[in-house]
């Protein structure tokens, strides 16, 4: 399996500021110190080679949307702003022309997991096939989509979009075959509920596990969770806020910490932690240093020869699994 970052932030989408594209020419001029280039290659091989990555790069702004690839059919794990730059690579890759199918994950349908849709061009064109799952009922998740694509919020209607689309529900807690993957869904804890998945195929696993709420303190959810996460080779979760801010002022707001993250993953022999769903208002630098402080709690914590390897998601990046 391949695992494509659409969208990595909670809540809201978040855009660059110019201010900020002012520092980091700034810091990446005063880090080059006068040197001078011969080559474009030159250049690159010290923005990849000497910058920090907050400086080179960005961790984006789009919100939830993660592409699992491995079936024959796309499968994409929620609908934040993302979508949209889906939407337009698939656009590039195949034209209006080909039908598709899409198999879509959700783990709730508050607004920021649902607002890319009405911006996916697939939608509107006729033979594609659009498969919207999710293990709340199935009134919930059509009361949202339709809601959204109603006056005043939008100017098309549902019953305007081309491609056939269908709702279908998800049992949780039992494993379901969608296009060669096995598929099983986990309640967390979350204001309206939320869902996560695990996504298994040929001896791998990939759990999705956005939007949840997991303390210390409520150990007989945690080892329900560890044994969803058991054994995963990659553990895509909800690292919102620092342990600060959650313990403190974002407490009950349902998303976990960078380090309850590494804590149930470790239980549960996890390969892989990548913290996602990030704090909007977290600037680069800030996540940078989330980044670096969870590596850090991860050397102090791990037994020997027991690493977990911690990452955190960014707009673009992929994984292999």
């Amino acid at each position: 399996m391949q695992v494509r970052f659409w969208g990595t932030r909670g809540s809201l989408p978040v855009a660059p500021k110019g201010e900020d594209t002012r520092q980091r020419i700034k810091q990446a001029l005063l880090q080059a110190n006068g040197r001078q280039f011969d080559s474009a290659a030159a250049i690159e091989q010290f923005i990849d080679g000497e910058l920090d990555f907050s400086i080179r790069h960005s961790y984006g702004g789009n919100t939830a949307c993660v592409e699992i690839m491995g079936g024959e059919n796309y499968a994409v794990c929620d609908m934040g702003s993302g979508l949209r730059c889906l939407g337009q690579q698939v656009m590039e890759d195949h034209g209006p022309g080909k039908p598709r199918l899409y198999n879509f994950f959700m783990s709730h349908v508050h607004w920021d997991h649902i607002m890319g849709f009405p911006f996916f061009p697939p939608a509107y064109i006729p033979g594609n096939t659009i498969r919207i799952h999710g293990a709340h009922e199935l009134a919930v998740l059509e009361d949202a989509f339709h809601r959204q694509h109603s006056d005043p919020c939008f100017p098309v209607q549902w019953n305007q979009l081309q491609a056939t689309i269908n709702f279908v529900h998800l049992e949780p807690d039992r494993w379901h075959e969608i296009d060669g993957f096995r598929v099983k869904a986990k309640l967390q804890p979350h204001h309206g509920d939320s869902y996560g998945y695990r996504f298994e195929k040929d001896g791998k696993a990939v759990v999705y596990s956005t939007d949840g709420e997991h303390k210390v303190q409520s150990e007989t959810k945690n080892e329900a969770m560890i044994e969803f996460y058991r054994d995963a080779d990659l553990v895509i979760f909800d690292a919102m806020y620092s342990l600060g801010d959650m313990i403190t002022i974002k407490q009950d707001w349902g998303h976990s910490s960078n380090v309850v993250g590494v804590d149930l993953c470790m239980r549960a022999n996890v390969k892989h932690y990548c913290m996602f769903h990030h704090e909007p208002a977290y600037s680069d630098e800030t996540i940078d240093t989330i980044l670096r402080e969870t590596k850090r709690y991860e050397e102090i914590v791990r037994e020997e020869n027991d690493a977990l390897q911690v990452s955190t998601a960014y707009d673009g990046l992929v994984l292999q699994v």
